[in-house]
């Protein structure tokens, strides 16, 4: 058995790559960043829009394939980021369904953010979607290009645990406790999020291929938290207080999400129960030996960096280029063609 991993070097994929690897699972690991290695791990760096054969020939032999791969970013705003989200979240997403063969269970990740947040009541996977922004639009629009396959579509509800983004918000105030200073909320201290263990995403994940799950399935726990309860966690788990600071939230910040947990339980057979501590303190915990061992390999003098994602977003441009090259001069009627198409038509039927 052989699994893909898209966004491999990402939080969720650099977990689920993780849990299958310790299962005995052979897994190829692909990004455009230096994907994880390892017993049973084949790394492959490449980004999906460069056709690439040996991804290529991964996807057409895998047992199953998990495709992560995207542009975060939800406050992320102008021309610039819609056309990287447009690329690496809707075109990446034609790209590998466009070659992973009838058969193999293909699981791709959304977004809780595709509701708009919730409106009162948990969000359901029959609700119409009402995207707040660009990243929310882009993932709704992968759900489109997802829609009448056998695909399963992940909707994680605020995804924390060890390997969380620098720029969400336990990331940051673990970081501001920790430098004595202040934890800015947006918005409004009660505004809630549904705070999903990252173990448990994974699990969901591997459930969902192992069951082969179609459509879209939530992936919450049913229980939102105040940004006042997460706050709180930092400050117990590193034993220090904060003064909270209330900013203003963007327009792309939904006031609550809340997943409804019923065809999560009717499908996987579980719903996950967060510890808010105990995430916390696994997540305060990684970051503090990733810092420390970034320090002990830093030559002296050099600062903190990240050339990976700056080598990453270049070869994102220089593929983007190719690609608009190889498209103007495509004859018509080929594949690559139809992909475009059915891209244009999943981005045309987004609500605004």
């Amino acid at each position: 058995m052989s699994v893909v991993v898209t966004g491999a070097a990402g939080f969720l994929g650099r977990a689920l790559v993780a849990s299958l690897a310790a299962d005995g699972i052979p897994v190829v690991a692909v990004d455009r960043r230096p994907p994880p290695d390892g017993p049973g791990v084949t790394a492959l760096r490449a980004d999906l829009l460069d056709r690439d054969p040996a991804v290529t020939e991964a996807l057409r032999r895998a047992d199953a394939v998990f495709h992560l791969a995207g542009r975060p970013g939800v406050r992320d705003t102008g021309a610039a980021a819609d056309a990287a989200r447009t690329r690496d979240n809707v075109h990446a997403t034609a790209a590998v369904l466009a070659t992973v063969p009838p058969g193999p269970p293909l699981v791709v990740t959304s977004s809780s953010s595709v509701y708009g947040g919730a409106a009162g009541r948990p969000s359901r996977e029959s609700d119409p979607l009402r995207p707040l922004g660009g990243y929310a639009r882009s993932k709704v629009a992968v759900e489109r290009l997802c829609a009448g396959r056998p695909v399963a579509v992940l909707r994680p509800f605020t995804v924390a645990g060890e390997g969380q983004r620098a720029d969400m918000a336990l990331a940051r105030w673990i970081a501001a406790v920790r430098a004595g200073e202040p934890i800015r909320i947006l918005g409004s201290a009660r505004r809630t999020r549904d705070v999903t263990d990252v173990r448990d995403v994974v699990r969901a994940a591997r459930l969902a291929a192992e069951r082969g799950v179609v459509g879209p399935l939530n992936v919450g726990t049913g229980r939102p938290r105040t940004l006042a309860e997460l706050a709180g966690a930092v400050c117990r788990v590193l034993g220090a207080p904060a003064e909270l600071v209330v900013g203003p939230a963007a327009a792309v910040e939904a006031a609550a999400t809340w997943a409804d947990t019923t065809r999560l339980r009717r499908s996987l057979g579980f719903v996950p129960v967060t510890d808010l501590d105990d995430v916390v303190a696994r997540q305060a915990r990684q970051t503090a030996d990733h810092q420390a061992t970034q320090t002990a390999d830093r030559p002296t003098g050099q600062t903190a960096d990240h050339p990976a994602r700056r080598t990453a977003d270049h070869q994102a441009r220089q593929t983007a280029d190719r690609l608009a090259r190889q498209t103007a001069d495509r004859p018509t009627g080929q594949p690559a063609d139809r992909a475009a198409g059915q891209v244009a038509a999943a981005i045309e039927a987004v609500p605004a």
